[in-house]
């Protein structure tokens, strides 16, 4: 597509979401359906292409991807009715008598830029949100993984039209191409690098945004947790997908009397994962290309891993990696990893934990072990990011009742379940009066009337 393709397509969807079609509370559920039935329809398809990406095994991409957006589906079609209707708040003195509501509005044409990690839900589960909304949406999932973006591209050619829902391939020069058009919202998920790109882009046209970033995620573990317990979940929240995921935990911060227990756990949890040779596991995801396998593999200091460490650059596989005594100055520390690399450092006090964590940018994630609720609640209290879990990694991705969404270098917005449904719709505020009664104290001359108007404000 050219330039004046996108123009085009964007005018399209403008005149349909114009002439009203998306606005039924019926046609959004029956669009919602058929989106539903297009995963069911073509699940191996799917599966076929994202393993054809990234070797990424059959199981975590129903678990991870389509079941995902398939409950999120299922959750949204059941509550849309009560989504949609007027929300009826309180009235004020001052505008006694008046009757008082907030409409919620579709913006018009969404555009929905989606990374590579997750190439399926997070081009979909967002796509879901805006169809509950009643929007039109574009998508430009990622170039990185091709076969997945060639599905999506068909598969949603084959279910919707192109004037309500539209995949756009290609790479950066076509991303550009888009956000040059003048639609009406943007959602982005991807690195701070490229979101401080987008809202300075959006920011010219005064376009809402989302933005779902990243940053590095800190996981801590103190004396009263079950470690073996911890270990595993640990484990399998910092390796699946090879840790390429958004809101693994990027750094272990480990209380310093428990270090070498802990170590052992792991050790432990991430071989009955994987075996004792993760390249002949089918459970194992490869990195995405070379670039991103080359990235990784410099940040891996031979003298600090305690566990894994092998790499094959022909099938971009890099082991899960245990790496012990590394300091805030290491390379591995400076940026968030995005790959099967786990670092270990040490606390002495809960203060020296959250001292440490707020060196750092503010986390999109944060994950604490602990048996010691006094231990939650300063950590909570005192340390800044986007969600989380307390005894476990990324699970809490799968309830729909929580919102998900950064704080600063991590991003802002949210969405998830009714927050997907809030953050593609746009809050009209309404206040309705009558003719029946007409209270002359607004009105000037305003001489004696100040009195009556301090008594209405205090």
């Amino acid at each position: 597509m050219t330039m004046n393709n996108y123009s085009d397509l964007l005018e399209q969807q403008r005149t349909f979401y114009l002439a009203g079609h998306t606005k039924p509370v019926e046609f959004r559920k029956k669009q919602l359906q058929l989106l539903k039935q297009l995963l069911k329809d073509h699940e191996q398809e799917i599966i076929d292409a994202v393993y054809s990406d990234f070797k990424k095994p059959a199981f975590e991409t129903f678990g991870t991807e389509i079941g995902l957006i398939i409950n999120e589906i299922n959750f949204a079609i059941s509550n849309l009715d009560s989504w949609i209707k007027p929300q009826h708040v309180p009235g004020s003195l001052v505008n006694f008598p008046s009757r008082n509501y907030i409409l919620k509005e579709p913006y018009g044409v969404a555009l929905i830029i989606s990374p590579w990690n997750y190439p399926v839900q997070l081009s979909l589960l967002p796509l879901v949100g805006a169809i509950a909304a009643g929007n039109t949406a574009i998508i430009k999932p990622s170039e990185l993984t091709g076969a997945t973006s060639d599905v999506l591209q068909k598969l949603i050619g084959e279910y919707f039209k192109q004037e309500y829902i539209s995949v756009i391939t290609g790479g950066v020069e076509t991303s550009k191409a888009l956000l040059a058009l003048d639609v009406n919202y943007i959602f982005f998920t991807g690195s701070t690098k490229v979101g401080k790109i987008i809202m300075k882009t959006a920011a010219e046209r005064l376009i809402p945004v989302t933005l779902e970033l990243g940053g590095k995620s800190p996981c801590i573990v103190d004396e009263t947790a079950n470690l073996e317990i911890s270990a595993k979940r640990i484990a399998w929240g910092k390796f699946v997908n090879a840790g390429q995921t958004c809101v693994a935990p990027d750094y272990l911060l480990i209380q310093e009397s428990i270090r070498e227990d802990f170590s052992h756990h792991l050790k432990k949890a991430i071989q009955e994962l994987y075996g004792e040779t993760p390249a002949k596991s089918p459970d194992f995801t490869r990195i995405i290309n070379r670039t991103h396998f080359d990235r990784i593999a410099s940040l891996i200091d031979p003298e600090k891993v305690i566990y894994g460490g092998e790499t094959d650059a022909e099938t971009n596989f890099i082991s899960p990696t245990v790496l012990d005594n590394v300091s805030w100055d290491d390379d591995v520390m400076q940026d968030e990893i995005f790959g099967p690399l786990l670092p270990i450092l040490t606390y002495t006090s809960l203060e020296d934990a959250v001292e440490q964590i707020r060196r750092a940018p503010r986390p999109l994630a944060l994950y604490l072990f602990t048996a010691n609720e006094g231990h939650e609640r300063y950590i909570l209290e005192n340390v800044t990011f986007g969600g989380g879990a307390i005894n476990d990694t990324i699970a809490q991705l799968g309830n729909h009742h929580l919102s998900f969404g950064g704080v600063g270098n991590s991003g802002f917005g949210s969405y998830h379940g009714k927050a997907s449904f809030d953050c593609f719709s746009h809050q009209k505020s309404i206040m309705k009066k009558n003719f029946l009664l007409d209270i002359p104290l607004r009105y000037a001359p305003y001489d004696g009337k100040i009195k009556w108007l301090k008594t209405i404000f205090r």
